[in-house]
């Protein structure tokens, strides 16, 4: 409030980089008029291949008053008709969300509130703001501290990843729906398939597995794009090997995973668990 930032660099007011119904997420969450989408600028990680540095690195974007996310709240829900709130990266502005929401849920206007993370949350975080989480979309970026910290400049990441997936599991359950806009509560969770740490990706899904979570919907990611400092940083200066992301989607069947969405391989199509079509390209990176 005096000015400071931390890690993340965020400010007291929200930065926004853009908002707008959005087609390319999971088919649950999309429905006719899209996922309204509102993508915050900053993040509580530094990946070193995140495709959104503009924003999420450099600050890109504008910061707004709260009654003026108000009305992008109201744009989406009333104007474009969206299925769901869907927050980008919303840690570091949890309660000038909350402000900017409660005019509208006063009013009667309501949609899910849809949680995007890097899965590098608090649990404390996570309950505080459960208003805000009707839906969570999480990663599970890695199953290696050494690699989130050098990657991503995230010490911790593990036990804070797994802490979060585990107390959004209790708290929400599985996705409520299969049915492409319908969901109104659950938990998807999206496992990036990274060059030279595949086995990170398999590793987390034996942890789901060994959780008995494989009641939880997951996304196999193969989307995976050297950008930023990956370009200069092996082995994230290269794809994703056809091996590496087939390692992965096959654990995905092994372990008894039988809800979410495979990719097909570099995102050129899609072969559904569900037996529904998944856009390639369905999520954000980094």
């Amino acid at each position: 409030m005096e000015g400071e930032t931390g890690f993340c660099r965020a400010g007291a007011l929200p930065r926004v980089f853009r908002w707008g119904p959005h087609f390319g997420e999971e088919p649950p969450l999309v429905g006719a008029n899209g996922s309204g989408c509102v993508f915050f600028s900053r993040c509580t990680m530094k990946c070193l291949y995140c495709q959104n540095s503009p924003w999420s690195w450099k600050g890109g974007g504008e910061d707004i008053s709260v009654p003026r996310l108000t009305e992008i709240l109201r744009e989406l829900a009333v104007k474009d008709g969206c299925s769901n709130w869907n927050l980008v990266s919303p840690t570091p502005y949890l309660p000038a969300i909350r402000e900017a929401a409660a005019p509208l849920l006063a009013e009667g206007i309501r949609l899910p509130f849809v949680w995007n993370s890097s899965g590098y949350e608090r649990v404390e975080t996570l309950a505080g703001y459960r208003d805000l989480c009707d839906i969570a979309l999480i990663d599970m970026r890695y199953a290696d501290d050494a690699t989130a910290r050098a990657t991503s400049a995230a010490p911790g990441y593990v036990e804070a990843n797994r802490a979060a997936v585990r107390y959004l599991h209790d708290e929400l359950g599985p996705l409520d729906s299969d049915v492409p806009g319908s969901a109104t509560r659950g938990v998807i969770v999206r496992l990036l398939v990274l060059p030279g740490h595949a086995e990170e990706a398999v590793e987390n899904l034996a942890w789901l597995a060994g959780e008995g979570f494989t009641d939880l919907h997951v996304a196999v990611m193969s989307q995976y794009t050297p950008v930023y400092k990956a370009l200069e940083t092996p082995p994230f200066d290269r794809a994703v090997t056809e091996d590496e992301y087939n390692l992965v989607a096959e654990a995905a069947a092994d372990f008894g995973f039988d809800r979410g969405w495979v990719q097909g391989f570099e995102a050129s199509g899609a072969s559904n668990l569900l037996g529904e079509a998944m856009p390639a390209g369905h999520g954000r990176v980094g």
